[in-house]
């Protein structure tokens, strides 16, 4: 009897090991196969994200010159488009504007950027450019401060700004009879863009 029960128990014991020890394996395993893609992937897809927040950055450089943004709302200029035709085009807002200080906000969706927009007199005084909240990298989320200034050289002025109790530094390029402005929560994170008159 004995016997019997020592046996079984080495039996019991070995399959034991042998499943804890196969188990094991595999998990680390499939973790260190996973970690491995995601590090090589990582490294692919910064490079391609910087690149092409890169071509998002460079393509509000002319625009800016005629009041305008690139993409979506390329039909829209500062001080000279009235609410009336952004509704016409974007449909109503997701969000509309509480007071003259307020603005109307168009979410991002389905790989569609976000805009906002404050108008004085019917007319857009200002256009915010929010970026997308999918594959953001790509966008104005890989735009940094260093690309920022090793791309477009010295800003017209660098400012420090509240909003709320986040402080964020505000950095301004004229672009002839208008401004673009570059909101950074840090010198890392682009928050949005601004596009305004010059002066206002």
């Amino acid at each position: 009897m004995n016997t019997q029960k020592s046996i079984k128990q080495m039996i019991c014991t070995a399959t034991l090991t042998g499943v804890l020890a196969v188990g094991t394996l595999g998990v680390t395993s499939g973790i260190s196969s996973v970690q491995t893609a995601s590090a090589a992937t990582t490294s692919k897809v910064t490079a391609s994200d910087s690149q092409m927040a890169l071509k998002t950055l460079n393509s509000f450089y002319k625009p800016a010159l005629k009041g305008q943004f690139p993409g979506n709302a390329s039909a829209f200029t500062v001080g000279k488009t009235t609410r009336n035709e952004v509704v016409k085009a974007f449909g109503k807002p997701d969000q509309a504007m509480k007071d003259s200080d307020g603005f109307d906000v168009y979410h991002a969706e389905m790989g569609n950027p976000g805009y906002a927009f404050n108008y004085k007199l019917t007319k857009i005084r200002e256009m915010r450019y929010m970026g997308t909240s999918v594959e953001r990298q790509t966008n104005i989320g890989g735009i940094t401060m260093k690309m920022l200034l090793k791309n477009w050289y010295t800003p017209t002025s660098t400012t420090t700004i509240k909003n709320g109790k986040l402080k964020q530094t505000k950095v301004t390029y004229v672009r002839g009879a208008y401004q673009l402005e570059f909101i950074f929560n840090s010198s890392t994170e682009l928050d949005h863009i601004n596009l305004r008159e010059k002066g206002v």
